[in-house]
């Protein structure tokens, strides 16, 4: 996973990813660089746009994150119904003991 952090840190700060400055920010972070990855990394980003890449992501996550807000919100609507239920029917029994 660092191995695509590092390109990710390098496409933030607008400069190229290639093997020499993947490596060198691995091994910045303390990481055994190998190589192998190195290259592994550089060839399979080598068509992709990495911008387009993040939105398209953003945009796929974006509703996915939504859905259990909207669930919780729907669960505390359903909640409170219920507590209102509860509190007229107390209150229809206090009533019935008044008249009963």
């Amino acid at each position: 996973m660092e191995y695509v952090y590092a390109a990710l840190l390098l496409n933030a700060t607008e400069n190229d990813i290639n093997e020499e400055n993947v490596t060198a920010v691995l091994s910045a972070a303390g990481v055994d660089v190998d190589d192998a990855r190195v290259k592994a990394l550089i060839a399979s980003l080598e068509d992709v746009d990495i911008e387009e890449a993040i939105a398209t992501a953003a945009v796929a996550a974006a509703p996915a994150a939504a859905a259990p807000a909207a669930e919780a919100a729907e669960e505390e609507v359903e909640e409170e119904e219920e507590e209102e239920e509860e509190a007229e029917e107390a209150a229809a029994a206090g009533l019935g003991a008044l008249f009963g």
